[in-house]
């Protein structure tokens, strides 16, 4: 069975951006390529009972198996060593990208306490899209009475985006609630380097 939101994109969204950004063919479009869900542990990872709940909760939130991330060099600041466990990482894409994506939107974020909205400032120039989240318990997959800590993680959105506008016009088409007084300052603030940067080069 066709993911809800895969089928809304082939039907509608692909048609709607192709026209937005006057693009010659539906390949140019944007896409998702994988969302990436990463959960940090720090001194816990060494834990094998606090690491195994971690594992089981990124089970139930992503639908797929993790695979237990590793510190690639020492820090004694933080107490870690080369090699001991990080967190644990989970790389979704096809279908099971896209189901995460529909639940995230419409049923987790929603459910987080005072939400005003994504930022816009989790853009890079490659068609990523990164934010993180204070609490997993926002997905109702997880049973509260049984989680040992509340844990944040992070989350990134790959796409075909070249640059930013278009990934953000994908992600708006997809129902990502952003937050518009941020997007707003975002625009002025854009704004206000171009300008900066044409008197520069009248100067």
């Amino acid at each position: 069975m066709i993911p809800r939101l895969k089928e809304e994109y082939s039907k509608k969204v692909i048609d709607d951006l192709q026209k937005r950004f006057s693009m010659k063919n539906k390949h140019m479009v944007p896409k998702f390529t994988k969302v990436v869900l990463n959960m940090g542990l720090g001194l816990d990872g060494n834990d094998k009972k606090k690491l195994q709940n971690c594992i089981e909760d990124m089970s139930l939130i992503s639908g797929q198996k993790p695979i237990v991330t590793k510190f690639k060099q020492s820090i004694s600041n933080f107490k870690t060593r080369k090699g001991s466990n990080a967190g644990v990482k989970v790389t979704l894409r096809s279908n099971k990208m896209y189901e995460f994506i529909d639940r995230l939107v419409n049923i987790a974020l929603p459910r987080i306490k005072d939400f005003q909205g994504l930022s816009p400032s989790g853009f890079d120039n490659f068609g990523n899209y990164s934010f993180g989240i204070k609490e997993h318990i926002i997905f109702p997959e997880i049973n509260f009475d049984k989680v040992d800590r509340i844990r944040g993680m992070d989350i990134t959105i790959v796409t075909t985006g070249e640059d930013i506008k278009i990934t953000h016009a994908l992600l708006v088409a997809m129902n990502f609630p952003f937050n518009k007084k941020l997007e707003r300052k975002v625009k002025k603030t854009k704004r206000v380097i171009i300008l900066e940067k044409e008197e520069n080069k009248v100067n």
